[in-house]
C-alpha cells in the first residue's frame, strides 16, 4: 500500500463533510482514491463503526454532489494494519463537472485535484469543463450560471398569450437531461452576459459619436431595445406624387428587424465578443461573430438555404411569432430594397459576418442632387434663415421659430423645404441637429 497521499490517493483520518470536496476533485480530474482511517503522516488509525460511516460516506455523495456521480464512486471496508479503513474509489466522471449543491456550479462548489491537495477550479477551468461535456452545440451545454431569472423573457412570452413554465423550459431545452439549466437558458436570461453594442456617428466614419448604448438581459430584450433605439433614429422623408403624400423611412422597418434577428440567432456565443450595430449618415452596419457553418457558402444563404447554429434559440423565436420562416430573412430584405440604387450587402469572413443596409432617403437624395436642377428663388422667409445662419454659422429650429416668429410645425416646414432645395444641410441627429449653409 502507498503511505503517503498524492494527484490520485488522499488520507482522511475520520468521516467528515471535507469528503465529498475530495470525491468532487476526483471525478473532476483522472479519478482516484480515499482512504479513511488513516491520518495525513500515513499512519494507520482504524474506523471504530464501519457500517456507520459507510452510510454516512454514501449519503454525502448521494446528496450533496450534482450530477449524480454515484455510478463512479464505490465504497469498501478493507483491512490495514490489522484495523478496518474504508476506501472509497472514485473515476473520472463523464458529465463534468461536478459539485456542491448547496454551492452550485462556481469556483466555490466545483473543485480538481492540483498535486495532493483538492483545490477550487478557476472559472476557465469550469468553462471548459462544461464544453467538453456538452452535445457539441454551446446552446445545449450545462450553463455555468444557474442562478438564473426569466422576467424579460416571460413578459415577452404573457404578451403573446403563451405559457411560460417548467415544462415550457423542458420543452423549449431551458433545462438539460440532468435538471440544470442550459446556456439556451442563460441566454434568455435575465442575468445574460452576451450583449449588444450600438453606436451613432457624425458622417460616414467612424471618427465622430453621436451616440452609443450597450444593451444587456434576455436576448429577446435585446432585440427588443436594439429595434427601438435604431426606429427612434430612423427619419422619415416626405415626397409628394400629385395630391398624395408620400412618407419614407430611411430605412425599411422589416429590414432592421429582419437583420436585427438574424443577428441574434445566427451568432457564435462560444465567443465572448458583443455584436455591433454601427450607423451612419448613410448606411446602417451590423456585425456579429460566428462565419459560415462547415459546408455552407455564402451563394447558399443568399438562395435561402437555412442552417441553424443555434436550433433552439430559433426555436423560441419561432414559438413567439418573431420568427415566420427559417431562410427567409435574407430574401426579405432584399425586397425591401426592390429598385433602389443601392442593395444590401452581406459580407462573411471565417468569424463573423456583417450586413448593410444603405440609408434609401439618403441615395435618392444625392442621385437627385447629381441630376441639374432649375434655380430657385429664396422666399423671404429662407432669405432670413440664410442670413441667421451667416451670423451664427449654425441654428436649431428654436432659433427659425424665434428669428421669424412662426410656429413649431411652420418651422419643420420651412427647414424641409429649403433642404429640399439644398440651400441648407442638416448635421447632427436629435436633440443635437442642427443646420447650416451648404456651402
Amino acid at each position: 500500500m502507498v503511505q503517503h497521499e498524492s494527484s490520485k490517493v488522499e488520507f482522511k483520518r475520520e468521516y467528515s463533510d471535507t469528503i465529498r470536496r475530495s470525491v468532487i476533485a476526483f471525478a473532476n480530474s483522472d479519478g482516484g482514491c480515499i482512504i479513511v482511517g488513516i491520518a495525513d503522516d500515513g499512519e494507520v488509525y482504524g474506523v471504530a463503526d464501519v457500517d456507520v460511516t459507510l452510510s454516512r460516506i454514501a449519503s454525502t455523495i448521494r446528496d450533496s454532489i450534482l450530477p449524480d456521480v454515484t455510478l463512479f464512486t464505490r465504497c469498501d471496508p478493507e483491512i490495514m494494519d490489522g484495523k478496518k479503513v474504508i476506501r472509497i474509489d472514485v473515476q473520472r466522471g463523464t458529465a463534468r463537472p461536478y459539485y456542491w449543491k448547496e454551492k452550485g456550479i462556481r469556483p466555490e462548489g466545483v473543485f480538481v485535484r492540483q498535486g495532493a491537495s483538492s483545490v477550487p477550479a478557476s472559472p476557465a477551468a469550469i468553462l471548459q469543463m462544461i464544453g467538453e461535456s456538452g452535445e457539441g452545440r454551446y446552446e445545449e451545454a450545462r450553463s455555468f450560471n444557474q442562478d438564473l431569472t426569466f422576467t424579460q423573457t416571460a413578459a415577452f412570452f404573457r404578451k403573446r398569450g403563451l405559457a411560460f413554465g417548467k415544462a415550457q423550459m423542458q420543452t423549449l431545452h431551458f433545462i438539460g437531461n440532468d435538471g440544470m439549466y442550459s446556456n439556451l437558458a442563460w441566454m434568455l436570461s435575465d442575468q445574460c452576459v452576451h450583449s449588444i453594442k450600438l453606436a451613432v456617428f457624425e458622417g460616414a466614419e467612424k471618427s465622430v459619436f453621436r451616440d452609443r448604448r450597450e444593451l444587456s438581459g434576455s436576448l429577446l430584450k435585446q432585440v427588443a431595445d436594439a429595434y427601438e433605439f435604431i426606429d427612434r433614429l430612423n427619419r422619415t422623408r416626405s415626397d409628394f406624387q400629385g395630391l398624395d403624400r408620400v412618407d419614407s423611412r430611411d430605412y425599411p422597418p422589416e429590414a432592421i428587424r429582419e437583420g436585427l434577428l438574424n443577428l441574434v440567432v445566427h451568432r457564435d456565443y462560444s465567443f465572448s465578443a458583443a455584436s455591433l450595430i454601427s450607423l451612419f449618415e448613410d448606411r446602417l452596419e451590423m456585425i456579429s461573430v460566428g462565419g459560415l457553418l462547415p459546408g455552407i457558402q455564402l451563394s447558399d444563404i443568399e438562395l435561402g438555404v437555412s442552417v441553424l447554429r443555434n436550433r433552439n434559440l430559433a426555436d423560441v423565436f419561432y414559438r413567439l411569432r418573431l420568427i415566420e420562416a427559417y431562410g427567409t430573412g435574407l430574401l426579405k430584405i432584399r425586397e425591401c430594397y426592390r429598385g433602389a440604387p443601392q442593395q444590401p450587402v452581406l459580407a462573411v469572413s471565417d468569424n463573423a459576418f456583417k450586413l448593410t443596409l444603405y440609408n434609401r432617403n439618403r441615395l435618392a437624395a444625392d442621385n437627385q442632387a447629381a441630376a441639374p436642377a432649375a434655380p430657385r428663388l429664396a422666399s423671404e422667409r429662407e432669405q432670413a434663415v440664410l442670413r441667421l445662419i451667416a451670423r451664427k454659422g449654425r441654428v436649431t429650429r428654436k432659433d427659425v421659430e424665434s428669428e421669424c416668429d412662426i410656429a413649431v410645425g411652420t418651422a419643420v416646414n420651412l427647414l424641409r423645404a429649403m433642404l429640399d432645395k439644398r440651400m441648407i444641410v442638416k448635421v447632427g441627429l436629435g436633440k443635437n441637429t442642427a443646420y447650416r449653409s451648404k456651402d
